[in-house]
């Protein structure tokens, strides 16, 4: 070939790379619990608020392992005892192209604890806090009392656009007409029951994802979720199912990613009601509730094997549970442990609260949002029969579950007596779960928005309040635990197992684990 025509080839090959488009690379990632809403602050369930992270940023970032970084807000800092000053990120733009101002976090306060019939809002972030504008990058977020922990409760939720979401409901996100974020995708399609299609933001703030094009596919069925990968329906799974994670380590085809989460899976009882609905006397008569009995709850406690839910059920992939996060997370009490199986302590406990002919419960659980949790609610509903506690179990899909679980009572009051579910901190720390799932239930000051026991112990409360206002952090820790402990001693809830995580994906692809459970598709990187 002569020097021209190798000097003309040249050129046109550089001349095509310029010209030519960039390669799509389009991803499909199986989900095994199918996200409620694209409303972002309709329902504060990992499940969504993972899926809201695609189209819509937080104030503040969290890696891998939750420890806080820059996002909307670049940086923050305490300006008095009640005040912290957050500087906003300049340049960013909504998808539709309109600034995004101080007036949008503003609008997010306001918005994010007003969604109507949410099954369990963000209250329990937002509630006694005031966002004021200083200008449009800057915003100060008041409190009556010190607040250490705001940065960690401003990575809990996605800020919105007032411009497209003053007048907004549920259903306008959902058909992606509210559905306009800053996040590193944006709306394309959403089909109920079937997919969630996003497209890349090509002016995104941040690192620009390498995917042109994603889509999230609820597919319940565990089975059926490895086999899409298998098959590559899919290129990535979230959930993969704790019978299948030896023989997918030894496929070529398959890599796995693993972690613990920040999730733990517990028994909440009810404590509340002196006639409890699905408490009944051996035969099915009416009782006054036992559950309100702390040897009951005890003995409950006692009769479950959590070595045995470990080995049998979840296959040696989860941690058993002797209060609300792991150990290495904020607020962890050292003193405590995963109570010791003890069927004759349990039987002696029922015989001293003169229940020694026992009882009937039922156990309620939803079969499609945590790992194997079917499965466990009849394990447990064993152990509890063997020891005298005829029990019952009811399980369904989980957006039938949590409106029940939550409000599907009288008055909107929790339905259930004695459920199954579980919890993941979103803020990182121990305060998340007290706040939440142990505080007394008071909806104006966001407290025990999750707590569908009714739970209440004054001595808790102060705790969980006094640390809450504890600057120092060494003795909010120790605060932290303290309310652990008196919680767990009084058997507010009985731990089980915390979650450890396994995501699939074909090979040259790989997924960093998180202890947060989320599933985005930024986060799965070409090997």
């Amino acid at each position: 070939m002569s020097r021209v025509r190798i000097l003309f080839a040249a050129v046109f090959a550089v001349l095509l790379a310029y010209a030519a488009p960039a390669i799509a690379k389009d991803i499909k990632i199986g989900l095994a619990s199918e996200p409620t809403s694209i409303d972002p602050h309709f329902h504060n369930l990992s499940p969504n608020n993972a899926l809201a992270r695609h189209l819509f940023d937080r104030l503040v970032h969290t890696d891998e392992n939750q420890a806080l970084v820059p996002g909307l807000a670049v940086s923050w800092k305490p300006v008095n005892d009640t005040t912290w000053e957050f500087k906003l990120r300049e340049g960013v733009k909504w998808h539709d192209g309109s600034p995004f101002t101080a007036d949008d976090v503003v609008f997010t306060f306001t918005r994010a604890v007003n969604v109507p019939n949410s099954p369990s809002g963000f209250g329990t972030y937002l509630k006694g806090k005031e966002a004021v504008k200083v200008d449009d990058h800057t915003v100060h977020i008041k409190t009556p009392k010190p607040y250490p922990l705001m940065p960690n409760d401003m990575s809990t939720f996605s800020i919105v656009s007032k411009k497209n979401g003053e007048k907004a409901s549920t259903e306008d996100y959902n058909s992606g007409k509210a559905a306009i974020g800053t996040g590193p995708f944006k709306f394309k399609q959403y089909v109920p029951g079937d997919k969630f299609v996003y497209v890349r933001n090509d002016d995104y703030w941040g690192d620009k994802p390498v995917w042109t094009e994603v889509t999230l596919k609820p597919i319940k069925s565990s089975p059926s979720r490895v086999a899409a990968l298998l098959a590559g329906d899919v290129d990535m799974i979230a959930q993969v199912p704790t019978t299948d994670i030896e023989r997918l380590k030894k496929d070529p085809k398959i890599a796995l990613s693993q972690g613990v989460s920040n999730r733990v899976i517990y028994l909440h009882l009810d404590h509340d009601r002196d006639k409890s609905p699905f408490v009944k006397a051996k035969g099915g008569g009416d009782i006054k509730n036992p559950l309100k009995d702390q040897r009951v709850r005890t003995a409950i406690s006692k009769s479950i094997n959590r070595d045995a839910i470990v080995n049998r059920v979840m296959e040696d992939v989860a941690i058993k549970a002797g209060q609300l996060l792991p150990k290495g997370f904020f607020g962890v009490s050292p003193k405590l442990k995963p109570v010791d199986f003890d069927p004759e302590g349990a039987k002696k406990l029922l015989a001293d609260a003169g229940l020694k002919d026992g009882f009937e419960l039922t156990i309620h659980g939803p079969n499609d949002r945590y790992i194997n949790d079917a499965k466990i609610a009849e394990a447990v509903a064993q152990m509890l029969t063997r020891v005298g506690i005829k029990t019952a179990v009811e399980t369904m899909p989980r957006s039938v579950y949590f409106k029940r679980a939550s409000r599907g009572g009288p008055d909107k009051t929790p339905e259930f007596s004695f459920i199954l579910v579980g919890w993941g901190a979103g803020s990182g720390e121990a305060s998340s779960p007290l706040k939440s799932l142990i505080h007394t239930h008071d909806k104006s000051k966001g407290f025990g928005a999750s707590n569908r026991g009714r739970y209440s112990n004054p001595e808790v409360d102060k705790l969980i309040e006094t640390a809450l206002a504890t600057v120092d952090d060494a003795k909010r820790q120790d605060l932290l635990a303290k309310a652990t402990e008196v919680a767990i001693g009084d058997v507010a809830i009985i731990p089980l197992h915390y979650q450890v995580n396994t995501w699939g994906t074909r090979k040259g692809l790989k997924y960093k684990a998180r202890t947060d459970e989320a599933t985005m598709a930024v986060g799965v990187v070409e090997e």
